[in-house]
């Protein structure tokens, strides 16, 4: 029988999706993910380094947010503590500015559902974005006014911006996600992993 991490890892619905963006790559689902899994990261998608290694967060990107999450490496990649599902499974390119496009809603509808429900052991959900905070959180805002109302979520999620560099500006203009957020953020994860 075909679990369901192999499922994802064998679908190839965004094909010509794929193939008409700037970048014209066929898929290749990031999955990570398996039952007993007690904190999820909820994720966007993955960027052109992630498709290529196929390793979730391995990017300057990931480094910031293992900071944020106060884990070390080898903690954030044990799948049997840690999942890590974003919004769609695949790198879904670039358009023709360079610029990521979004993740294909198509990834969400096919997929999400089922492994929300392949997840029952999750204690604690970090929301990683925009795509991540409408789907988890229903929000309905920007991204900084669902952050800034992070205390509304817990305890069982938190959300935050995406961890990327051109975030670095926003964190600047908003210091009390580093001083206020961060260290709940980083007690939540340590409760959820050693509880």
């Amino acid at each position: 029988m075909t679990t369901l991490p192999d499922q994802i890892r064998a679908c190839r619905l965004c094909a010509d999706r794929f193939a008409a963006s700037a970048t014209a790559h066929t898929p290749r689902p990031v999955v990570w993910f398996q039952p007993g899994a007690r904190l999820l990261i909820a994720g966007q998608a993955p960027g052109m380094r992630v498709h290529t290694t196929g390793k979730p967060f391995n990017d300057p990107s990931g480094d910031r947010l293992r900071d944020w999450l106060g884990l070390t490496t080898d903690q954030f990649y044990d799948r049997s503590r840690v999942a890590i599902v974003p919004m769609a499974f695949c790198f879904p390119g670039y358009d023709t500015r360079g610029s990521d496009l979004p993740p294909p809603p198509l990834c969400r509808a096919t997929w999400h559902d089922r492994v929300m429900k392949a997840l029952p052991d999750l204690r604690f959900t970090v929301v990683v974005g925009g795509y991540a905070h409408r789907y988890h959180l229903q929000a309905r805002g920007s991204v900084t006014e669902t952050v800034a109302g992070w205390r509304g979520f817990l305890p069982q999620a938190l959300p935050l911006p995406h961890p990327s560099w051109r975030n670095t500006a926003w964190l600047k203009r908003n210091p009390w996600f580093e001083t206020d957020l961060l260290p709940v953020l980083r007690q939540r994860v340590k409760e959820t992993l050693n509880d």
